[in-house]
């Protein structure tokens, strides 16, 4: 095992290979608290990647209902189980695996794929006869959209014995080698958000590409381009010593600080990053997104969002435009979004502009009910 740096979680920890960042790494921002579930996204990534033969029950990308939702089933309660069960919960991983083992995992039951809507919209808590609403909400529930990570550090990647998976240097995204893999499933097992699917028909394994074809001509991923919510936002971060303040994606991630990972004491430094849900009990939020310190950091600076323009800005650039955002600026009107080149590809108002029409249009002689 090599020793490498985790900067989520703030330490050096195990892993199979040296530590070589990308150049850049691709990596994507999610605004829980905007996700409406509509499944638009499931569908165009469905649509597009796994219609084919064997991948019937494949989503590489997903929305699920929290807290009773997942796909496949129990997929992080069964993780968590596991790391408890070792009294390993302080350790990734990677440092919790077995002699035999690259890192501690489990492989699901054909079984656990059945139910990709279990839990949805069901609330955590029941409304007792007479309670009324009182700002605070007495259940609760929220949308966890997921997609591959495309970690810093993937399980997939270090369980595989082919080394049929590998992390393309120029952006980060991982990808599995079809014509190498021989269907082990060591990746299926070792990954712990369950996000890397066995093709019964081909015998191979297949993942979430990120899109890549889009992604190599300066466009954002399918799930990106047709969230109609506009809770996405997929960009490249620099290292993290090393932040842009005029990089959205750096911005919001280490600056802010407004968008956390998922589950981070993996170990895996996943590359999805998610702005936690507002009206969620705080202790569910601590141990998904690394603590108490970062969820309340988090909360209380995206509640103040209206009171800082620049964080303002660069929010306002989810859903704005189908083109990848490297670089953004604001002014007392407008957030602008720049392509690499340095070409604006989106302007967006910070007040939608309001136009009052007469109910009676005198030169079409016709009435407008919508007048605004």
């Amino acid at each position: 095992m090599a020793k490498v740096y985790n900067w989520q979680l703030d330490r050096k920890m195990d892993y199979i290979y040296e530590e070589r960042r990308p150049r850049r790494q691709v990596a994507w921002v999610f605004d829980i608290n905007k996700c409406i579930a509509c499944q638009t996204c499931t569908v165009a990534c469905k649509t597009t990647w796994t219609s084919g033969p064997g991948q019937e029950y494949m989503l590489w990308n997903n929305v699920e209902t929290k807290p009773y939702g997942s796909y496949p089933l129990k997929w992080d309660l069964t993780i968590l189980k596991m790391r408890k069960q070792l009294k390993a919960e302080h350790k990734t991983i990677f440092e919790a695996a077995g002699m035999s083992e690259r890192a501690l995992g489990y492989l699901p039951e054909s079984d656990d794929y059945m139910y990709p809507n279990i839990g949805e919209d069901e609330c955590a808590g029941i409304v007792e006869k007479g309670a009324f609403f009182s700002g605070i909400h007495q259940v609760w529930m929220f949308y966890l959209a997921r997609i591959c990570n495309h970690c810093t550090y993937p399980a997939c990647l270090a369980a595989c014995p082919r080394q049929a998976i590998y992390k393309r240097p120029e952006d980060g995204i991982v990808l599995v080698d079809q014509s190498r893999c021989r269907g082990y499933r060591e990746c299926v097992k070792a990954c712990p958000y369950k996000k890397v699917f066995f093709n019964v028909v081909t015998r191979i394994s297949e993942k979430c590409i990120a899109c890549y074809p889009l992604i190599e001509r300066g466009e954002q991923p399918r799930c990106v381009q047709t969230c109609i919510g506009k809770i996405r936002l997929q960009g490249f971060i620099n290292r993290p010593d090393r932040p842009d303040p005029e990089n959205p994606m750096d911005y919001l991630i280490f600056i802010r600080k407004v968008a956390l990972p998922l589950y981070p004491q993996f170990g895996l430094e996943p590359n999805v990053y998610y702005i936690p849900p507002i009206h969620v009990p705080r202790k569910f939020l601590y141990q998904m997104f690394g603590g108490k310190d970062a969820v309340e950091h988090a909360i209380a600076t995206y509640q103040k969002a209206r009171e800082d323009r620049k964080l303002l800005g660069a929010m306002l650039l989810f859903g704005a435009t189908e083109k990848i955002v490297h670089r953004f600026r604001v002014d007392d009107r407008y957030a602008y979004g720049y392509d690499e080149e340095g070409n604006e590809v989106c302007r967006v108002p910070f007040e939608e502009p309001i136009h009052f029409r007469p109910l009676f249009d005198r030169e079409r002689r016709v009435y407008r009910l919508n007048i605004t």
